[in-house]
């Protein structure tokens, strides 16, 4: 039978429990509130009893069933950190599960020759995936559905930890009979005449929106799609350009025209790759293991799609 909880859902339970109220508990946790109410209704629901008698005035109180509900909790959380050190300080081993979430646009590029290379490292980690859009990283680290993400430091809430691995900068992409095919560099003011084919996914639009609203102009919206690989195909196509990131091996879109790579030229923002945890989350054995091993293996020089393109002679 599957388990119808998280650990870290125990944990702010029981923060919850001994300080009263919710608020208090996100100061001693450090993480958001909504977070901590979300992990509480998810137990309640999964449960099917109430934990808490809520008192507009007074905080929470613990139900009759909530406080039988704490002792256990506490026994649970007590238990998994003597395993926790069992397998870490005692055996000095890196093992058990890790969930690595992943933004989309790169998971293809990135995950699994990371995933690969630690496992092979490491080969007591058992590593699943998951490919999401920033808010859904977001959501999923705050609901502890994952334990550790690889993502652009895109709006990263206060309770979430950043540790960068690379800087990517921005680059126009064209098909081969584009007027601005054979540039060597391109400017944002000098795509502002010609149609864009933007990658339309939570946060990272309102970035590549924002290298034009930066300097006082505008894009000219043609096309808006959630997926890279029909952005490429558009743009192969002759429907516009489009600007990203990270780079596909191939210079080819999908359904196998010829595209160009141009460097952006001016003062653009890149964005930063990086890993995306919540707070405290690299003293558990697994997580670290894994931030280091992306710190040491991570090189724009080793992952072709981490490289910027180079400007045409």
């Amino acid at each position: 039978m599957p388990l119808r909880f998280t650990l870290r859902q125990l944990e702010y339970f029981v923060a919850v429990g001994e300080a009263g109220s919710i608020s208090l508990a996100s100061d001693k946790v450090n993480v958001s509130s909504p977070s901590i109410s979300a992990a509480i209704s998810q137990l309640e629901e999964e449960f099917g009893i109430p934990l808490f008698v809520r008192k507009h005035a007074h905080g929470l109180s613990l139900s009759q069933a909530g406080r039988q509900f704490m002792v256990q909790a506490k026994k649970v959380l007590e238990e998994a950190n003597s395993l926790n050190h069992l397998a870490g300080d005692v055996m000095g081993k890196v093992q058990g599960p890790l969930s690595v979430g992943c933004l989309l646009t790169f998971a293809q590029l990135l995950v699994p020759r990371l995933r690969r290379s630690f496992q092979d490292r490491f080969p007591g980690v058992a590593v699943s995936q998951h490919e999401l859009t920033q808010a859904q990283i977001f959501d999923w680290l705050r609901r502890a559905e994952i334990d550790i993400a690889l993502s652009y430091d895109l709006e990263v809430p206060a309770e979430l930890e950043f540790v960068p691995l690379a800087e990517l900068p921005p680059y126009v992409l064209v098909g081969e009979d584009h007027p601005l095919a054979e540039r060597s560099e391109v400017s944002i003011p000098e795509l502002v005449d010609h149609q864009m084919i933007l990658l339309d996914l939570p946060y990272s639009s309102g970035y590549f929106l924002s290298l034009f609203t930066e300097l006082g102009v505008k894009a000219r919206i043609a096309e808006r799609t959630r997926d890279m690989a029909v952005m490429r195909s558009l743009v192969g196509n002759g429907f516009g350009y489009s600007i990203a990131n990270i780079r596909a091996i191939s210079e080819r879109s999908p359904d196998g025209r010829v595209l160009r790579s141009i460097p952006l030229s001016g003062d653009v923002r890149p964005m930063k790759l990086g890993l995306l945890m919540t707070q405290g989350a690299r003293s558990i054995l697994n997580i670290s293991a894994f931030v280091e091993h992306c710190r040491e293996i991570v090189d724009v020089n080793s992952f072709p799609g981490l490289q910027a393109p180079k400007g045409r002679p």
